[in-house]
Order: structure tokens, then sequence, then C-alpha cells
């Protein structure tokens, strides 16, 4: 395992499908946000080694045995769905201009093949399940019947929003890790504003390493999680006073949570190892939802993948007990939960509804006063 900060990239070259192509006269298709966020994320390289939405044989090997076929590890399908009538215009002109929803010509897609895909085997192979109240399955079982597999050319990058402005590619993370002397790096993934007990989650993991990399995921969530903006703020809010200087970089992810428990643990270890980070915090029930996933297994997935260049580091969880007078976890605490300062994320919802702010031992302060003052800080 590498502790240097010149970590490769997974595949061994970092991706770069940024080009000057005139796309005059191409066939388009407008895709949805999330997908022109991808199309920018294999550019970029954050998904390095791919080039470009999978083609069968790829997308058939992830689906089924969680790594490319060239038996590189890859556990999340990257593809672009359509129907077959755009399937067979893209198959004709070869050549299609991606807009993304504003209208902006953000990409060209070189069509190498238009293929169609058995959804039931592919939920089951991606989330383990079939079962439609998993966000996932349903997403997937709505996804239009052919998919389309080719390179793609980066052309334009869309308007600088508040949004956007801490997205970072993994040349600038690199180059920023190197620019403060950070040689071990370790990425905390986030979808929600940091509780405390993350706060000191992240602290334990810098004492032996030199910087924690705050990376939360900015695109589409399911109802009741937190929006984006306040996500970001409340990071900002938490860094800036509880920090110490050049120990604790934020940069956002932008890429649709797919709560594929295990299997989106690996990639968001893959997408952290391209950044340039060599360890990644990965929690329990690590991108989980509702009880599909047993609590350990994005910890156990680790053990397929030996050959991944970033460590992932296991925490249980942390709390602050009032009789140890600290925060601490399980394996260090022999109390109660009367003891323990917790609480359920339905709980802390309900309390922000009401405009009670939740224990400091629970919620900065300074970072409850950035949520309860957000007029909407859950997804509909």
């Amino acid at each position: 395992m590498s502790e240097n900060n010149s970590i490769k990239p997974h595949g061994g070259i970092l991706v770069n499908r940024i080009a000057k192509v005139d796309p005059t006269g191409l066939f388009s298709i407008t895709i949805t946000e999330d997908l022109a966020n991808d199309v920018e994320n294999i550019a970029d390289g954050i998904f390095s080694p791919l080039e470009g939405f999978l083609g069968q044989q790829d997308f058939e090997s992830v689906v089924s045995r969680g790594r490319l076929t060239n038996d590189l590890a890859w556990t999340i399908p990257i593809v672009l769905d359509v129907d077959e009538q755009t399937a067979s215009k893209m198959k004709e002109s070869k050549d299609v201009l991606l807009k993304n929803p504003d209208g902006v010509g953000v990409a060209v897609l070189h069509v190498d093949e238009t293929y169609s895909f058995d959804k039931e085997k592919t939920v089951r192979g991606v989330y383990g399940t079939n079962d439609n109240s998993h966000p996932g399955v349903a997403k997937t079982m709505s996804m239009q019947n052919y998919l389309i597999g080719g390179k793609i050319d980066y052309i334009q990058r869309p308007t600088d929003t508040e949004i956007r402005k801490n997205r970072l590619t993994p040349n600038q993370t690199r180059e920023a890790f190197t620019k403060v002397g950070w040689k071990t790096i370790c990425a905390f993934q986030t979808r929600n504003p940091p509780h405390v007990a993350h706060e000191m989650l992240q602290k334990t993991s810098i004492t032996t390493r030199d910087g924690v990399f705050v990376n939360p995921i900015i695109g589409k969530k399911k109802s009741g999680d937190f929006v984006d903006e306040v996500i970001i703020k409340c990071y900002e809010t938490m860094i800036k006073l509880y920090y110490p200087e050049n120990r604790c970089m934020l940069g956002t992810l932008h890429t649709e949570m797919k709560y594929a428990g295990p299997k989106e643990a690996i990639h968001h270890a893959i997408m952290r190892q391209n950044y340039g980070c060599t360890h990644i915090i990965i929690g329990r029930d690590h991108a989980g939802v509702g009880t599909f996933y047993d609590p350990f297994a994005a910890q156990k997935i680790f053990d397929d993948y030996p050959e991944l260049e970033i460590t992932p580091v296991f925490f249980p969880p942390f709390f602050y007990c009032k009789k140890c007078l600290t925060y601490t976890t399980p394996k260090a605490c022999p109390h109660g939960d009367d003891d323990k300062e917790q609480i359920s994320g339905t709980k802390l919802r309900e309390m922000i509804q009401n405009g009670q702010a939740p224990s400091e031992f629970i919620l900065r302060p300074e970072v409850a006063k950035v949520i309860l003052n957000h007029p909407k800080p859950f997804v509909d």
C-alpha cells in the first residue's frame, strides 16, 4: 500500500477526456443533471480508468462480478440509458452531442455499441436485492431499455454556480495535497452535515495522518436527506471554527448516491484513490439504506479487493459518553445507552423541523444554527 501522495490512480493512469471537438451539426440528446455530472467525472478522471459509458461486456462483468472485463475492480455501472428509437438514431449518427438540462452541449459521445440489458439481473448484481422500496432498484427498474457504450470527449463545462464552487478535479486535489505537504490523506465520504461524532472520527483519523479530505456527495438523494447547500455550509462552518489550519480540506463530489452499500463503498474508495487519497474512512453501513445490508458488509467487501491502493480505515460508531466525559466507541466505553449522547436520523429531523437544536454533544451549535436557519433543509 502506498504511503505517498503520489498514490497511483485506479488503473495506473489518470484519465483526461477534455478535448476540442466541434459539435456543429451533430445529432444531440439531452441528459439529466446527474448524467451530465458523471460525464464530467469521466472527463476529469474521477472515474479512472473509465473513458466513457460502459460497453456491454464490461457492463455485464461489473454486474456479475464487480470487475471490468480486464479484471480491474469496478462495482457500479456508469451507463447512459435511452429508448429504442433514440438508440438506433445514436448508432446511425456515431457521434452524438450530449446536452445538459440547461441546453449546454457538454460532451460528444462516440457511440461504439447499443445494447439492451436485464434489469432484474442488474439490480440483484449491484444492490443485492430486487425490492422496489430500495431507491437504487426503483431507479434501475424505471430506466429506459437500451444502453449506449462509447468514449466521451468533454467540450464545455457548465456555468459555475454556488453549489459547484468547491468542486475539485483529481489534478487539483493532488496539487493541493502536495502544496500543503500532505503525504497521507484520509478521505471522508458523507451525505450529511457533520455531527460532532463525525468530526471526532475525522480528527482521530488524522492523529496519525497528515490531513483529512472531506468529500460530500452533491447530487440526487432520497427524500428526507439533507439538501446540498446545507451540507456544504455546515462543513465550511465546522472547518473554519473547529479545525487547525491545513488539516482539513473540503471538496465536493458531484454524483448521485446509489445506496448500494458494499458495492458503493468500493466505488467510493476508487474515486478517492483517483483524488490522491491514501486512506478512506468506511463506517458502519456505509452507503446503505434501510436494513438492506449487514452493518459490516461494506467493510468486509474490501477483502475481495486487496489490490486497491487506497487503504480502508474502519471505525465503530462514535458517541459522547456522559460518564467517560469524552467521545468514545463501544470498544472503549463500558457504559449503557442512557449515558450516551446519540440521536437517530429520524429524531434529528423531527427536532430540526420543530425548530429545536440538538445537544451540543451531537451538533456543534454553529452547525445547528446553519441548519435551523435554512428555509428547507431536507430533500422533499
